[in-house]
């Protein structure tokens, strides 16, 4: 079994050194380089006198190779398609021809795909075109992946590569980067979110499930499927997905207990089957369970919370407890680990202000509350078991949650100030 993953942008310098690295530790007799060597050596070979082409061999078929050969076209092809190295990419071609097919990065769990689709990510058209002159085929799967990385004019040459309009166009790579012109390329060119057998699940489930958080674009694509057919259900929930508080307040006339409501995760993800299945998984604090305050705090809909606050919503109201005794739980909690913070504590988001905490201290949200939590990370953000955190503050959740980056260091300082206790 492959042991190892080329990443998305993988250097041949450094494939090199691992291959001497390994050749080093075999001679030097670690144990789990003595491993590789007799798991993916096709001979029996002794450490001793191992030579670096047998380092190779081992190091490749760990990638998933089968050959260094193939490992070093894998590497040189990525190489050339970041560069947008047409002759690079023209004389690898003929050295292996199921280059062209298979997955650049080998591995088959990379949505990078066959070089076609890989060159789409990156808006490479002049690749493109060379490779289906060579035969590629995944012209699908390319304009999918150009959808999803906003590559409009990508989009289009390949759809006019492709002579007719593709078989099944797909929206749901556009719906989880929230990309709202990759969205409308793709339904101008005839994608459909509403096929002969309902709305399309996937696409749901990548849109509402999305660990992108950027409400305004989200609001902007529901209304872009509405405009194409889709009906959306006639929910509280839906409404806060669509950032329609005029919907709100409709719902809010008709059930004046609307604020003290909790809603189960099937409910919170309408239409998306897979994001509904375990209560306890989430990107961040969990869902299940949880009021319209929660909700916002999850999908960062910092609008909507002011508004509820502004209607009489108890920042203190509390999630639902489960019969083990899990939940009750605070909006408070959801601000100091969420998916928000993801992005801020990695570099793509905004500054951390920690807008949410302070939004909640201000409107009287006790920093003290205690409540105990079941938690499980998404499989994209690594997964892992279920964790319980028992009897903890917020400031005690955000201290212990085992994923630093999930939490915001400013959320904490912000409640630490107020009078928040460990």
């Amino acid at each position: 079994m492959p042991v190892r993953r080329l990443p998305v942008r993988p250097d041949l310098e450094q494939i090199h050194r691992q291959a001497k690295e390994l050749l080093r530790a075999i001679h030097g007799r670690d144990a789990s380089a003595i491993a590789e060597l007799r798991e993916h050596h096709p001979e029996s070979t002794d450490a001793s006198t191992a030579k670096l082409a047998d380092a190779q061999l081992v190091l490749a078929r760990t990638y998933g190779a089968s050959s260094w050969t193939r490992l070093v076209h894998a590497v040189r092809l990525a190489e050339a398609i970041r560069r947008d190295d047409l002759e690079g990419v023209r004389e690898l071609i003929p050295q292996n021809a199921a280059l062209i097919h298979e997955h650049v990065l080998i591995r088959t769990d990379s949505n990078w795909g066959p070089p076609m689709t890989y060159a789409a990510n990156l808006g490479r058209d002049r690749l493109i075109r060379l490779l289906h002159d060579h035969g590629a085929k995944d012209l699908e799967s390319a304009a999918g992946r150009a959808a999803l990385q906003g590559k409009t004019e990508t989009v289009r040459m390949i759809h006019d590569l492709a002579g007719q309009p593709l078989k099944e166009w797909t929206l749901a790579g556009p719906a989880y980067t929230l990309s709202v012109e990759g969205t409308a390329v793709l339904l101008t060119l005839g994608a459909c979110v509403v096929g002969p057998e309902g709305v399309d699940h996937n696409t749901m489930e990548h849109l509402l499930g999305t660990d992108s958080r950027r409400p305004a674009d989200k609001h902007r694509i529901l209304e872009m499927y509405i405009e194409h057919g889709f009906e959306p259900p006639d929910t509280p929930v839906m409404a806060l997905h669509r950032g329609r508080i005029h919907l709100l307040e409709a719902h809010l006339e008709r059930d004046p207990d609307l604020l003290t409501r909790t809603f189960a995760i099937a409910d919170i993800f309408p239409l998306a089957p897979a994001c509904a299945r375990d209560p306890y998984t989430a990107q961040g604090t969990p869902v299940h369970g949880t009021t319209l305050l929660h909700i916002a705090a999850y999908f960062d809909e910092l609008e909507i919370a002011e508004w509820l606050l502004d209607r009489g919503m108890d920042p203190n109201a509390r999630a639902a407890i489960d019969t083990d005794g899990f939940g009750g739980y605070t909006a408070l909690f959801s601000t100091v680990v969420s998916q928000r913070n993801f992005w801020v504590n990695y570099g793509k988001g905004q500054p951390d202000e920690a807008r949410f905490t302070r939004l909640l201290l201000d409107r009287d949200a006790d920093p003290n509350v205690r409540a105990s939590i079941r938690a499980r990370l998404e499989e994209g953000h690594g997964g892992g078991p279920l964790r319980e955190y028992r009897d903890v503050t917020p400031l005690g959740w955000g201290e212990q949650y085992h994923a630093r980056i999930f939490v915001s260091r400013k959320s904490l300082r912000l409640i630490e100030a107020r009078g928040g206790r460990r």
